[in-house]
């Protein structure tokens, strides 16, 4: 398995978007990242639902050399859970948050109303994902609204929004090991490595010009 380079523990995976209107959706947002309207924001909006509050046992583990290690085991007792809002300033790469029970319509447009209230007078360009709550049939939210225009990533390609860049960072940082019994202590540890991050905020660096979509690969060995 070795001299065939098969590894158990290893996991690929991959998403292939069969949107129709790729490039023209990716080359807007890549614009908007490298190019981007004078005197307007660009932000990336994202929810991360359903974060669970767990309790996790913890314990000390004796290796064979005398020492020990401090962790967590694999049992856990649920505590609830939150939901998690996030808008990126491309730009500048301050992060504002939200704390929501669910993630529908309602908690959509209460958070962006907090968005926009930060921004007065501004025009802003908010990349998002296709979600439903993102784009009704008859959006009077927007219309109400003429200096907030959306643009939607294609289909299965969330990674176009860097605001997933931030909620990978944040779960490696954070939530992987937290334990918590309450879901208000998983929203304060969330409020503080935000409020730590945007004391000194770096943003993403989109190096990359052009996005083409990839065909259908028809082996492994292609991917």
């Amino acid at each position: 398995m070795q001299r065939h380079g098969i590894h158990l523990q290893r996991r690929r995976s991959w998403c292939v978007s069969t949107d129709p209107q790729f490039t023209q959706k990716a080359a807007d947002i890549v614009g908007l990242y490298l190019d981007p309207p004078q005197n307007a924001v660009v932000i990336s909006v994202d929810e991360k639902p359903a974060i669970q509050a767990l309790e996790r046992a913890q314990g000390w583990l004796r290796l064979p050399n005398g020492q020990a290690v401090r962790g967590h085991t694999h049992e856990y007792k649920r505590h609830g859970t939150t939901t998690l809002f996030a808008a990126l300033a491309v730009h500048t790469g301050t992060v504002q948050v939200g704390h929501y029970r669910r993630r529908r319509r309602r908690e959509f447009l209460d958070f962006m109303n907090r968005i926009v209230t930060q921004y007065p007078g501004t025009e802003l360009h908010v990349v998002l994902d296709n979600l439903n709550p993102h784009k009704p049939k008859h959006d009077r939210w927007l219309a109400r609204h003429p200096l907030v225009h959306f643009h939607y990533t294609p289909t299965h390609a969330s990674w176009l929004n860097q605001v997933e860049v931030w909620f990978s960072i944040l779960t490696q940082a954070v939530l992987r090991h937290l334990s918590a019994t309450d879901p208000r202590q998983i929203c304060t540890a969330i409020d503080q490595f935000t409020d730590t991050r945007n004391q000194h905020p770096v943003p993403f660096e989109w190096t990359k010009g052009a996005v083409h979509p990839g065909g259908l690969k028809q082996r492994y060995a292609d991917l």
